[in-house]
């Protein structure tokens, strides 16, 4: 037990000392939250209330010592639970406990389109939070994929509101099932890293409500998030920690968000705007603490002693105050003071497992053309080239930087599965990218260094390639700036490091060559059409090496979709088709959403087919499967109930596989303009070989409506609809037409 829990014992005990009748409310367990949240409330001075609301280190903020309240303790997250830090610094406290399981980033979650694995993830992360003392995971992120340059993509869930919506839920209440409260991030239109403190989002109400929100609001109505973080960006002028559309109108009016908003860290400006726009607590204001703020540097944020003087001075009302102050006490009860939360466990088996698991089914095939995958029985000698095949990705790419206990590299997973079989493994470097491995004070401890040029390392590379069965390039970015990583945008779309050459002279020596990348975004891939078969990796953590090896020697049978378009180029995305730079990165302070509903698949199966590499939801497998024809229960719809569509899938190869069943919504004719389709249901079966499963998909209102901003309405026009059945946004199977008879409208 640390000295913060004995301390915070011993007030407790102190607290209890009292006669069962005189035993307080707030404390009495047997209550509702409610009761004992009124009940403290009335006990506090206005100071007390001002402190609770505002922190007191980097990543704390008090309670109420003096009523025996704990503090609040949040951690970063959304992959894996952040070293401690200093109290009032960024760098790491030197702990030799706080190290943690690294889960697979969340564009490898959002990958494996299966809600069963997002309530694993976070009931997993949740617990290493629980065992760590925290009491808020800031996470997960669920900001839509506009751009694929933004550096911070890889903590989110793809560029479909759908898919977004339906993994996030899951992963909230796995957080939450531990007494830990998951902090969705960053509320709302934080799109880019260039600028992101200033930038002012211009986007029409339509746009914001079906794209940009979805996310956000289902982990709030259907996961019940306890904390939600506004981000640094502004949204139609006003920051969004201090916007009250984003905050008093439809976060705690239309969804009635009954938790706390936290500030990001130092994104709070003005006093009067984030006092009476909807935020509850202010975090990291002057991020270095007592460095760069005055001498009592906590107490001068500005919802401190500049709140409390309006407040006392009658120029602010109290009902704010208290409606905070509540919200931060409603978090406590449900965390620090829940008797019932579990103890939770830290780099145990069972999140280690959970981490490979993950990472093994959000792996997607994207090409396969010469069956080089999984590895053939006859292959002896296996060449691995590429950086990103030796280097560690946990530590670096901003607050999501990790102290790991373990992390297994590709070529130590991959080696370690090929002598059980008695294949020699051989590497070459074949580039050098970024040799570095440091955040925050913690550190790879690996040295990177190879001094050979450019040249050298292609020729040596091509000379191995050629003694080789078989060649395994794994490259692609990683978390440095200008790549994947927060607080800069990425500035090419292509590979970096002179990747392409090296690729392109490796299959030229060895046709038998398989791409593994690992990002958190797409690229271009000029040597496609030679490369017989590439693999989507990601960010995986701490069994990045095992969950690779694992499905490139067939162990695991690849079943994983991309969450986002693979376009052909950086003006295959809509964001950049027309080079406005005014649409990205912004002009004088402002970026206006000019393409509106047309991001994504909405956008390139419309205008630029011919333009994408792979489409979303695209993810191959080592078997086959074939789809029957859907059957639905009903072809009317009058805005009551669901129809429910069943699709049978066949195995028709030789191994079990797991299939994802895809629905997209067309409103062909319509008053106003909708996309050529939308992801409105899927569902994930697995099957055996020969066998048949049933994938059933529902489809309530929200399927077929639109949000129509003149009536601030959600409403279905009378028309024909088609439910579109796939495996992919470009990939449909069968149509099945649906009728509304009557306009359909509702509110949110």
């Amino acid at each position: 037990m640390n000295l913060r829990n004995i301390i915070m014992a011993w007030v407790l005990l102190g607290t209890l000392c009292l006669t069962a009748q005189n035993v307080p409310t707030y404390l009495d367990g047997s209550k509702s939250v409610e009761q004992r949240v009124q009940d403290a409330l009335s006990r506090m001075t206005v100071a007390e209330k001002i402190a609770i609301i505002h922190a007191q280190s980097k990543f704390s903020a008090p309670g109420v010592p003096r009523l025996g309240i704990p503090g609040i303790w949040c951690t970063d997250g959304p992959h894996g639970i952040r070293p401690d830090v200093l109290w009032d610094e960024w760098d790491q406290a030197g702990a030799t406990n706080d190290s943690c399981v690294a889960f697979p980033a969340l564009t490898c979650l959002a990958a494996t389109w299966n809600p069963d694995m997002a309530l694993l993830y976070g009931k997993s992360i949740g617990e290493e939070a629980r065992y760590r003392n925290k009491n808020v995971l800031l996470g997960p992120g669920v900001n839509i994929y506009r751009s694929p340059l933004c550096g911070r993509n890889f903590e989110y869930m793809g560029e479909d509101p759908l898919l977004t919506s339906t993994m996030v839920v899951p992963y909230v209440q796995g957080v939450q099932q531990n007494g830990v409260a998951a902090c969705v991030k960053h509320y709302a239109l934080n799109n880019q890293e260039v600028a992101r403190d200033r930038i002012n989002v211009l986007v029409d109400d339509r746009t914001l409500h079906e794209i940009y929100l979805p996310g956000f609001k289902a982990a709030i109505t259907e996961g019940k998030a306890w904390a939600i973080m506004p981000g640094y960006n502004k949204y139609n002028g006003d920051h969004a920690c201090e916007n009250s559309v984003l905050l008093l109108d439809i976060l705690k009016g239309d969804w009635a968000f009954d938790g706390v908003a936290i500030s990001d860290w130092g994104a709070v400006h003005n006093t009067m705007k984030v006092a009476s726009n909807g935020l509850d607590m202010e975090f990291g204001s002057w991020t270095n603490g007592l460095n760069w703020g005055t001498s009592n540097a906590y107490d001068d944020y500005f919802l401190a002693k500049p709140y409390e003087k309006l407040i006392l001075e009658g120029k602010l009302p109290m009902k704010d105050l208290d409606d905070k102050a509540a919200r931060v006490l409603r978090l406590i009860m449900r965390t620090e003071m829940n008797r019932n939360r579990p103890y939770g466990s830290l780099n145990s088996p069972e999140h280690y497992a959970a981490a490979r698991r993950i990472a093994g089914e959000g792996i997607v095939l994207l090409k396969n053309d010469k069956k080089l995958l999984p590895i053939a029985p006859d292959v002896r000698k296996i060449l691995v080239v590429g950086e990103n095949a030796i280097k560690m990705m946990t530590v670096g790419g901003g607050s999501s930087s990790l102290k790991v206990q373990r992390e297994t590299l590709p070529l130590d997973g991959l080696r370690a599965k090929a002598a059980n079989r008695g294949i020699e493994v051989a590497y070459e470097r074949g580039y050098v990218g970024d040799v570095t491995g440091e955040y925050n004070g913690v550190t790879t401890g690996q040295n990177l260094n190879d001094n050979r040029s450019a040249d050298r390392l292609i020729a040596d590379a091509v000379e191995a390639a050629k003694q080789a069965d078989m060649v395994i390039f794994i490259g692609g970015l990683n978390k440095s700036e200008h790549q994947d990583s927060e607080g800069t945008d990425r500035e090419d779309f292509a590979l970096p490091y002179n990747q392409n050459r090296v690729i392109e002279a490796l299959v030229e020596a060895n046709s038998n060559t398989v791409v593994v990348a690992l990002t958190g975004n797409a690229y271009a891939m000029p040597w496609l059409d030679k490369v017989p078969a590439v693999l989507q990796g990601w960010y995986i953590g701490s069994e990045a090496g095992n969950a690779i090896a694992d499905v490139i020697f067939g162990d695991v049978n690849p079943s994983g979709k991309l969450p986002f378009t693979f376009a052909k180029s950086l003006a295959d995305y809509a964001p950049h088709a027309a080079a406005d730079s005014l649409m990205y990165p912004g002009v004088d302070g402002n970026v206006v959403y000019k393409e509106g509903l047309n991001i994504g698949y909405r956008y390139t199966d419309k205008l630029r087919a011919d333009r994408v590499n792979f489409a979303f939801g695209h993810g191959l497998s080592y078997t086959e499967f074939s789809l029957g024809k859907p059957v639905a229960s009903a072809r009317q719809f009058n805005g009551q109930g669901t129809i429910e569509v069943t699709v049978a899938v066949t195995n028709i190869g030789d191994r079990s596989g797991a299939e994802v069943v895809q629905a997209y919504v067309s409103d062909a004719k319509c008053s106003v303009e909708r996309p050529i389709k939308e992801l409105k249901a899927f569902q994930k079966v697995t099957v055996a070989p020969g066998q048949t499963q049933n994938a059933t998909l529902s489809f309530d209102r929200r399927a077929f409506a639109f949000y129509n901003p003149t009536t601030k309405l959600w409403t279905i026009e009378p028309g024909k609809f088609e439910i579109l059945i796939g495996t992919a946004s470009n990939r449909i199977t069968a149509k099945i037409p649906i009728e509304v008879k009557e306009e359909i409208t509702w509110k949110d």
